[in-house]
């Protein structure tokens, strides 16, 4: 959307970017080659919204607030730090890392300048649009598909660093919602994430015990994962 907005002369004041502080090293190089990209074409830098702790503060050792929280905690035996990890519908993730601080700046925005705001919403998700006078969806206009606006990009020099030639989404790489063919693929292509990603659920283990907050996917620790993984390369090596 951005490039094309690029190309087709339409006003740009502002672009921003919800920084979850779990991208893929590739998605960070791609987001500051394209901020070079849009300096260069307009003078402007990408805003970048970020939590001021981030992920794994929020996962492991913010301090419980709510009352109920605290005694749920507390009649369990768990620490009153931490979400622990997130689930289908406990995405604390989206809300405290993206949704909320970019509500808060886009609210602003519209409110104080009055201005639009262009989201990126591809034609074959339409559903997803929001009935809002000051918001605009230019891909959704075009009649441009998820597919086509990524070959858009692939023409123009943004690759992503292949990330999309390896993952069905290029998300938050810790994200336990993805599928168990997607960790795979991190085992296999970031290993140095998967090493953390172990840590981190091995700390959420030893903090939380066995239940969801503690637990990385339904019937599943990445131990368990690291285990069938392994177990898996050495049959097909077989």
């Amino acid at each position: 959307m951005l490039l094309l907005m690029i190309e087709k002369e339409m006003p740009i004041d502002c672009v921003l970017y919800a920084d979850t502080t779990m991208e893929f090293p590739e998605m960070e190089a791609h987001i500051a080659k394209l901020d070079e990209h849009l300096y260069r074409e307009r003078g402007i830098h990408i805003t970048t919204l970020s939590h001021p702790h981030g992920f794994e503060w929020l996962m492991l050792d913010v301090p419980m607030q709510q009352e109920r929280a605290i005694a749920r905690r507390i009649a369990k035996g768990q620490p009153l730090t931490g979400y622990g990890w997130p689930a289908m519908r406990i995405r604390w993730c989206t809300g405290q890392l993206k949704t909320h601080l970019m509500t808060k700046e886009v609210n602003r925005l519209k409110k104080e300048k009055n201005a639009l705001h262009h989201i990126g919403i591809a034609a074959d998700e339409a559903h997803r649009c929001k009935d809002d006078p000051q918001n605009r969806y230019p891909l959704v206009e075009w009649g441009i598909t998820e597919a086509q606006a990524l070959q858009i990009c692939y023409n123009r020099g943004f690759d992503f660093g292949g990330l999309y030639k390896i993952y069905r989404r290029a998300s938050c790489w810790c994200c336990p919602l993805q599928r168990i063919d997607e960790l795979r693929k991190l085992r296999t292509h970031h290993p140095e994430l998967w090493a953390r990603l172990r840590e981190m659920d091995n700390r959420a283990r030893a903090m939380y015990g066995p239940g969801p907050l503690g637990q990385f996917k339904k019937d599943w620790s990445v131990e368990r994962l690291e285990e069938r993984f392994a177990r898996e390369e050495k049959e097909g090596c077989a």
